[in-house]
């Protein structure tokens, strides 16, 4: 194989990075700051979808926890990157150790990650063995279950008020576009690896793979941790741009805004969730827009932008179940490939 061939195998993620790229550039040189905030916030939506879609795609399995873990990654870094002073002011009653605390932006999302792949690598093996109906109904009672840590644990998140972070925005629209293209890049690298491959054979016949020598507990267990890392740099980047956020961050409106960008792209390629919340996010954008154009003309229409959306999902599931791209990854072909395939074909 020479370096064109194997560049061409490769290049869907090349390719979805420089569409990102230059996605974001036009919108950044519009110089609209309207603009430049959509641009950002999909940038940190992408690095949801992309962790969602990197256990979901390859499992079949429907992590209905994974918004929980983005809300520890985004409380997790937040209380890393807050002064002590700041902290101490806002949250009297917050656990000592916790206070004294403060790293910069960067270490701060790392942690987020990290302390979302650690709760992930703890709470994971159990759910991991699980599949179908139980699978997902334990899934959801988890997210339930961080839902209302995050609201109620006062000594950490601040409960249900507000935890804010002050100060001026960590997470920009360049830092967001570097993290969403690493996370293009995370998710194909697992997709394309040894696991992710053993991931797929396990969501096509689990009994079939476990017989042929896979261990389909622990190739979803590893999955499912990469996926609440991803999750939780997400949550960290959210944070340090939104700077003020909530447990209801992190609940099912969110849920189901990754949940649709999946659905409709198409959950079992990179390609399908990059369309997917591409389309989508411009598409919200556009709904809200007119949501507020019509409400401000005497027609209350609250809620319109959530209902279309939710028709365009069943739609979707019905007529078209695995998405716009089907599975499909875009990528760069060699010119005249096929031709000289055909010419060996002849030749034998």
């Amino acid at each position: 194989m020479n370096a064109l061939q194997w560049l061409s195998r490769r290049s869907t993620p090349i390719i979805l990075a420089a569409v990102l790229a230059v996605l974001v550039y036009f919108l950044w040189w519009l110089n609209d700051s309207y603009l430049e905030d959509v641009a950002t916030n999909g940038c940190i939506t992408l690095v949801m979808v992309m962790g969602f879609q990197l256990f979901m795609g390859n499992s079949g399995i429907l992590n209905w926890s994974y918004v929980g873990y983005v809300g520890i990654g985004a409380f997790a870094s937040a209380i890393c990157s807050i002064e002590p002073d700041s902290k101490r002011l806002q949250m009297p009653v917050m656990y000592e150790a916790l206070i004294g605390i403060h790293m910069p932006y960067w270490a701060a999302l790392l942690v987020g990650a990290a302390v979302a792949a650690l709760a992930a690598a703890i709470i994971g093996f159990p759910l991991a063995r699980l599949s179908d109906m139980a699978g997902a109904i334990a899934q959801f009672a988890l997210l339930v279950v961080f839902y209302t840590l995050l609201a109620q644990w006062q000594q950490v998140t601040n409960g249900p008020r507000t935890f804010t972070l002050g100060g001026t925005r960590s997470t920009t629209i360049w830092v967001a576009l570097v993290v969403g293209v690493i996370s293009i890049f995370v998710a194909y690298w697992f997709k394309e690896s040894a696991l992710g491959l053993r991931l797929r054979a396990s969501r096509e016949d689990r009994y079939a793979a476990a017989s042929s020598g896979i261990n389909v507990v622990a190739t979803r267990y590893y999955g499912y941790i990469i996926s609440a890392a991803v999750g939780g740099l997400a949550g960290g980047l959210f944070s340090h741009y939104i700077l003020s956020i909530t447990a209801k961050s992190f609940y099912l409106a969110e849920l189901f805004l990754v949940l649709s960008m999946v659905i409709i792209g198409g959950s079992m390629s990179v390609t399908g969730a990059f369309a997917g919340c591409i389309l989508i996010t411009i598409a919200r954008q556009g709904l809200r827009q007119g949501e507020a154009n019509l409400t401000n003309s005497g027609f209350d229409v609250s809620g319109m932008t959530e209902i279309v959306l939710a028709v365009l999902m069943i739609l979707f599931l019905m007529l078209r179940p695995n998405g716009i791209a089907a599975g499909w990854e875009v990528r760069w072909r060699l010119p005249g490939r096929r031709a000289a395939r055909s010419d060996s074909k002849q030749r034998s």
